[in-house]
């Protein structure tokens, strides 16, 4: 841990971050890097939440853009020294075109490479996703992995197509020269499912258990188990590798690195119960009412009405053939080269980490009585 003492001089820029995942980094900069001077954060929402952290020792610089815009991206990007680039566009459900989900995660990341390139800016982390890797829809388990498990990535969908696709472009950037001569320093991050305050889709859960009377319906067997992290481990470990860049640029630029902690590895649906249970919410099984081949073909027709009513209105279930296949293929990590290349460990344990996330589950619920 670096010393209070230490000059503040580092300026730090976090692309999306009044996002989920953005807000949990931006607030861990300030709490555990000494030497930051300035924080921008560049976001196309600006959260009122960044009014509160102007008040402190460092710079917080609240810029709204569009990382789709390259001159935008260039202009947030000059004078910075690291780049957190976290900006995204998460849709697995239909919400968006996939001209719109390549034109953010594809043509936004080439717009972050190039200005650091432009501007002589040497480092960046990139949020990438395990979905990059899977789960394929093959249904193929990857089962206590590391990030050189062979594994057939079979990628349709559109979001992680482009997710793939920009992870790419940031690991090749490695390396190249940026104005001053100096070569540019990248890496890339792979949470599994985060979880964590702030989450919404275990948000869309909770309301929809409540408009269910209480009653969630299981859906995928027991035996299917995910990787899930919280947020502010996944945070912790941007913050901790972005602070070692430079330092030990020679072993972490160009890799990638999964990001996980203790949390325990089951169901989607049993994991979300450790925070819904608690808050009133209980799971009703249903495998014998829902087998697995009417679910299939519920996606099915999901997508088939999506498509049909896509020039008259926006339809996006939850259940589409894309999420039914992630949510029944088994996909877990096991690995400590986060460790062993910068020393990550989870800085909040499992214990902190579900607490954590079911007093916000309960606030919510306070505040929809």
């Amino acid at each position: 841990m670096a010393e209070s003492t230490e000059v503040r001089n580092l300026v730090y820029l976090v692309t999306g971050g009044c996002g989920f995942l953005g807000e949990h980094v931006v607030r861990m900069l300030l709490q555990r890097e000494p030497r930051l001077s300035e924080l921008r954060v560049f976001d196309l929402h600006l959260g009122p939440w960044l009014e509160e952290l102007k008040t402190g020792p460092v710079q917080v610089t609240a810029i709204q853009g569009d990382v789709t815009q390259a001159h935008e991206v260039a202009a947030a990007v000059a004078g910075a020294h690291v780049v957190i680039h976290a900006a995204g566009l998460v849709d697995v459900f239909g919400r968006a075109s996939p001209e719109t989900i390549h034109k953010v995660n594809v043509q936004g990341t080439k717009n972050v490479i190039e200005a650091c390139v432009q501007t002589g800016t040497r480092f960046l982390v990139y949020t990438s996703s395990m979905e990059v890797v899977g789960p394929n829809i093959k249904g193929h388990p990857f089962y206590r992995g590391n990030e050189d498990t062979p594994y057939e990535a079979v990628h349709k969908h559109p979001y992680p197509c482009s997710k793939a696709q920009a992870e790419r472009l940031v690991l090749e950037a490695n390396g190249r020269e940026v104005r001053g001569g100096l070569p540019l320093v990248t890496c890339a991050l792979r949470p599994t499912g985060i979880y964590g305050e702030g989450h919404q889709i275990m948000r869309d859960f909770y309301h929809q258990g409540l408009r269910l009377g209480g009653r969630l319906f299981r859906a995928i067997p027991a035996s299917v188990e995910h990787g899930r992290v919280y947020v502010g481990n996944v945070a912790w470990m941007h913050v901790l590798v972005a602070r070692e860049l430079e330092q030990r640029a020679a072993l972490v630029g160009g890799q990638v690195y999964f990001c996980y902690d203790k949390s325990p590895y089951k169901s989607y649906e049993d994991f979300n119960m450790e925070f819904l249970g608690p808050c009133g919410l209980r799971l009703v099984e249903t495998r014998l009412l829902a087998p697995y081949w009417l679910l299939m073909l519920l996606a099915a027709l999901n997508a088939l009405l999506q498509w049909l009513l896509r020039p008259l209105l926006l339809y996006a279930p939850l259940l589409n053939p894309y999420t039914l296949a992630v949510a029944n293929t088994t996909f877990t990590v096991s690995t400590d080269k986060a460790q062993r290349h910068f020393g990550y460990e989870p800085l909040f344990s499992w214990e902190d980490s579900r607490t954590r996330t079911i007093r916000w589950v309960q606030a919510m619920e306070g505040s929809a009585q």
